[in-house]
């Protein structure tokens, strides 16, 4: 549960825009299954294996060049190619939510060990970017698939911190319901306009222009593996404020 302590310490916001999306399972598989072929025939050894060796070339040249323009040159080059195996990763996580839906049984999931793991993989991240990141943790017991929520969380996190300006703050925390339990990740960050509410679910569509790397690809994947999960999926927004969205998920 979260306390007012924590919620406070969070920088909390009134949220003036509001949206809910629940979608039918088969109905989302129809539209997606096109999408997706496209996705799997630009993944895999072809694509990350020339972008490991830029990258290799890159750090040997980084130790070998003495001049401050050589180094520089060198250090953008390896900053591109980084950004490129990251939206890569995008891709193929896409790719697995996909394959994974396919054959989904919904077990129980304790969530501490998913928060705490999550706290884990992104403070250093977030610590990067000079931003507050906090965690409540929960012994809440939820219907779900461990690898498909985890990665419902982690782009939504990953989404806080890319539009979160520095000195900002997140928290990721669970709030109990009568039947299950909301999962909630807020942010201070940029927020989101009224009028791209309807969007921002779709494939390859951004937030905004600010944050120009990408695929925008994490909300779209966030969608998909909750209609297949039958999660709810609530967003509260004030553009230039902050944003919060929860999942919603059943007990056993």
């Amino acid at each position: 549960m979260f306390n007012t302590h924590d919620d406070r310490e969070a920088g909390m916001v009134t949220y003036t825009q509001h949206a809910v999306w629940r979608e039918g399972r088969a109905n989302e598989h129809q539209k997606t299954n096109g999408f997706y072929k496209s996705l799997i025939a630009m993944t895999g050894h072809d694509l990350r294996h020339p972008l490991q060796i830029i990258v290799s070339v890159n750090s040997l040249l980084s130790r070998r060049l003495s001049g401050v323009q050589e180094s520089e040159h060198v250090a953008k080059s390896q900053r591109a190619t980084f950004e490129l195996m990251r939206q890569l990763d995008r891709l193929i996580d896409a790719v697995r939510v996909h394959e994974r839906t396919e054959t989904v049984q919904l077990k129980p999931v304790d969530l501490h060990e998913l928060l705490d793991s999550l706290y884990h993989d992104y403070r250093r991240t977030a610590q990067n970017a000079e931003l507050r990141f906090h965690v409540v943790n929960s012994s809440a017991i939820v219907m779900s698939d461990t690898m498909l929520l985890e990665g419902i969380l982690r782009n939504l996190v990953n989404n806080s911190i890319k539009y979160t300006r520095r000195g900002g703050k997140i928290l990721v925390g669970c709030r109990r319901l009568e039947s299950g339990v909301r999962i909630e990740v807020h942010d201070t960050g940029a927020g989101i306009a009224a009028a791209s509410m309807s969007r921002i679910f779709n494939p390859f569509e951004r937030l905004g222009t600010d944050v120009p790397e990408g695929l925008g690809l994490g909300l779209f994947i966030v969608r998909h593996a909750a209609a297949c999960l039958g999660h709810r999926i609530d967003v509260r927004s004030t553009e230039g404020k902050g944003s919060c969205f929860s999942v919603e998920i059943d007990s056993p």
